[in-house]
């Protein structure tokens, strides 16, 4: 992590002294925004997941009739997975009219989330004993592919919108335990979702080469699932799995990215 955090430094030192320089220099120039062009991007994320656990019942499962809905009450969660993003991007800007630039836009980096929550409830029929449910969502990284429709506002200046496709890999993990029989359910996921992904922002021109942005960005990965077949308890000493008590997991996952970028147009 410290080595990473330095490369990171030294990363960013490069082309904040380039933009600092080049702001003292032709601040008057107009810009044509018509090329291609790479930079650097780093912000921070605050997701939404709904994660949820169920069972069902059955005369030869392990659960009475009344703990199912008990266990899929608890087993609803909510919760917002944080951390940090960064990353590079490239891209291409044309300015069609004197007013409007299109352009493309991709980028791969980090997204460093993660999130979890917890819950335990006494069994409707078998007080004091109880259950936990404990669900777990993370991501590490994100690619985008993006559309970006832009308008100039006086010499330097960019607003502009974009929306496309989002690829993330996201990882999902569920615990279920009791203090009944020492009951034991998990289960991951570890999936590759494509979502879709909108936001917008603003960029200025600090001369024709280097600028700088901020950016909004709004990511829906879906839902992931996954069922759960090993369900054991442990009585006496003894370890029983009971197959007709299956589980069910699922997990959605949107995130809010909000980011700065340096861009150095060719």
């Amino acid at each position: 992590m410290k080595k990473f955090l330095a490369i990171a430094a030294i990363a960013a030192i490069i082309p904040v002294s380039a933009l600092a320089q080049a702001a003292a220099q032709n601040k008057n120039e107009a810009i044509n925004w018509t090329g291609f062009y790479a930079g650097l991007n780093a912000g921070g994320a605050i997701g939404s997941s709904n994660a949820q656990t169920a069972t069902v019942f059955s005369p030869t499962g392990y659960f009475a009739t009344t703990s199912v809905p008990a266990i899929a009450t608890t087993g609803n969660q909510n919760f917002n997975p944080l951390g940090a993003v960064g990353g590079v991007q490239f891209g291409y800007n044309w300015q069609v009219a004197p007013k409007w630039v299109l352009g493309a836009e991709a980028d791969f980096g980090a997204l460093k989330t993660s999130g979890s929550a917890t819950g335990t409830t006494v069994y409707p029929c078998c007080s004091p004993t109880s259950f936990t449910i404990t669900q777990n969502v993370t991501t590490d990284w994100m690619a985008t592919v993006r559309p970006r429709v832009g308008y100039t506002v006086g010499k330097r200046s960019l607003l502009f919108i974009s929306g496309g496709a989002a690829e993330t890999k996201v990882n999902y993990s569920s615990l279920f335990t009791d203090t009944f029989a020492s009951a034991n359910e998990s289960a991951t996921a570890s999936v590759l979702k494509t979502g879709w992904i909108i936001g917008g922002g603003g960029e200025y021109a600090v001369n024709k080469h280097w600028s700088a942005r901020a950016e909004y960005l709004y990511a829906n990965f879906g839902t992931v699932s996954n069922v759960g077949t090993v369900f054991t308890t442990i009585e006496g000493g003894n370890t029983y799995t009971w197959p007709a008590s299956t589980f069910t997991h699922t997990a959605t996952l949107t995130s809010n990215i909000a980011r700065l970028a340096v861009n150095y147009r060719f």
